[in-house]
């Protein structure tokens, strides 16, 4: 079992930046492929941004490309997602998800967060 808990969302003016964080718990950090998904309201939850275990390959929706980077830190067992220049169209709720398996789908199986709130508007 894998615990993980979000943090870092917020209300944010369009062009601005936000930083979320997921910190970790339970087992072997290192061990697990991570990932972010998002859900807007009336929408399917959908992937942004993942990482490998050690962090030297990471992924990303053509959405957020050039905008956000996923990177962790083991040692913390932390996984971040620095989101730049944000638009209306990133309001949703942030997901992060530990898989095994390095495919990051919604029904891939693996752990869930219980997600943080990002809203930006003007």
């Amino acid at each position: 079992q894998v615990q993980l808990v979000e943090s870092g969302g917020g209300l944010v003016q369009p062009g601005k930046s936000l930083r979320l964080s997921c910190a970790a718990s339970g087992r072997t950090f290192s061990n697990y492929h991570m990932a972010w998904f998002r859900q807007a309201p009336g929408k399917e939850r959908i992937f942004v941004a993942g990482i490998n275990s050690s962090g030297g390959t990471t992924n990303y929706a053509d959405s957020v490309k050039g905008r956000f980077t996923i990177a962790r830190d083991n040692a913390k067992n932390t996984v971040t997602l620095q989101m730049n220049s944000l638009e209306l169209e990133d309001t949703a709720v942030y997901y992060c998800k530990a898989v095994k398996l390095y495919h990051f789908g919604v029904n891939t199986p693996g752990f869930w967060g219980q997600g943080t709130q990002v809203t930006v508007s003007s």
